[in-house]
């Protein structure tokens, strides 16, 4: 009768003076090797598994610092303040790069799709706590390719209108941050009649392929229906195309624009502002940072507040030692601003004193 021996996925078996049957539980043939190889098979297990420890002991104080990877999907000054405003968030809670208490991986799609999905994936490979995600483009794309690491949305819709809830309006389970809803923007258009009594006809260029364009539209359409506003659209599939769609619209005397949170808009915001400049047509937008870059004036949420809130979110998950995902929350703040120099070029002089200035 043989004598067995169990280690790892190896059953020795004595069967004879000086040799041994050796069965591998995993998909392995029986296989005969001599006493002073099974020996040697047994010192090299026992040489090797205080590294393994030390290894594994190694990573779990590795994985003590926390690292989250910011996720951008293009380039923009106005959407880089919410990222300003959520790594200050960080490091005002005591996470910074600077004191090593916790490691930032960073990448930019710079408008790219393929580009954004790979920037997922590495983030997925290196094993992140928390993948921040600015804009809705960003938000979806983690969303899709994650549901176990937590990603923390901001300048993102609600989940309902980004499309990223289940039959019973349930959020997906590693979402949460700070989003923004539709109803600001009635205040916006508001603002048009409020500067420009008399204006009859408003243009807008959206990209139908952005949910939060497709919503943002639907509430534009109903405020100038209400306020007997002529509204002229036009579509674009990227931000290539806004030069000829401004020019389209130029063409069709609109008496203003209306800059949507649409990120071919955003992307190429210069040139509708310049277009817009040159026949005096003044630019109205529910995205505050577009107005230092030129439109007339905004209501909508401030940006860096908008980052600010999503990094006390996150602040929040890494305090509770990662076991608990704060809810997802509103935007709390919302201002009304105004660039002065643009009201003077189209010779506004009665701003109201509930705007901020440029």
């Amino acid at each position: 009768m043989g004598v067995a021996y169990r280690f790892y996925t190896y059953t020795l078996t004595f069967t004879s003076k000086n040799r041994y049957k050796v069965n591998l539980n995993r998909h392995c043939k029986n296989t005969q090797v001599t006493k002073p190889r099974v020996l040697h098979l047994i010192f090299m297990a026992l040489y090797l598994l205080p590294s393994f420890f030390i290894t594994s002991c190694q990573q779990v104080k590795k994985s003590s610092t926390p690292t989250i990877g910011f996720l951008d999907a293009f380039v923009d000054e106005t959407i880089n303040q919410a990222k300003i405003g959520y790594f200050k968030a960080l490091e005002d809670s005591g996470y910074s790069e600077k004191k090593k208490t916790i490691t930032i991986l960073y990448r930019n799609a710079q408008g790219d799709i393929p580009t954004l999905t790979q920037a997922c994936d590495f983030f997925i490979s290196k094993h992140v706590d928390v993948i921040a995600s600015n804009t809705t483009l960003s938000t979806i794309t983690a969303i899709q390719k994650t549901s176990t690491i937590p990603v923390c949305m901001m300048v993102s819709p609600s989940p309902k209108n980004a499309l990223l809830t289940d039959s019973q309006d349930h959020p997906p389970s590693n979402l949460f941050g700070v989003y923004e809803t539709l109803a600001y923007i009635d205040t916006s258009v508001l603002l048009i009649k409020q500067f420009f009594p008399q204006a009859k006809h408003l243009g807008v260029i959206y990209n139908q392929a952005e949910q939060q364009s497709v919503n943002a539209l639907q509430q534009i359409q109903t405020a100038c229906k209400r306020l007997s506003i002529q509204l002229s659209v036009v579509s674009v599939s990227n931000s290539s195309e806004t030069q000829l769609a401004i020019q389209s619209l130029i063409a069709k005397n609109v008496d203003c624009f209306f800059a949507m949170p649409d990120n071919s808009v955003f992307a190429s915001f210069e040139v509708i502002a310049l277009a817009c400049k040159h026949r005096n047509i003044p630019v109205f937008t529910s995205e505050a940072g577009l107005v230092k870059r030129g439109a007339l004036c905004a209501f909508g949420a401030d940006l860096y507040a908008w980052g600010y809130q999503a990094g006390l979110q996150t602040v929040a998950f890494l305090k509770s030692n990662k076991t608990q995902l704060p809810p997802s929350a509103l935007v709390k703040k919302r201002v009304r601003i105004v660039n002065e120099r643009v009201a003077q070029t189209l010779g506004l002089s009665t701003i109201g004193s509930n705007f901020i200035r440029l």
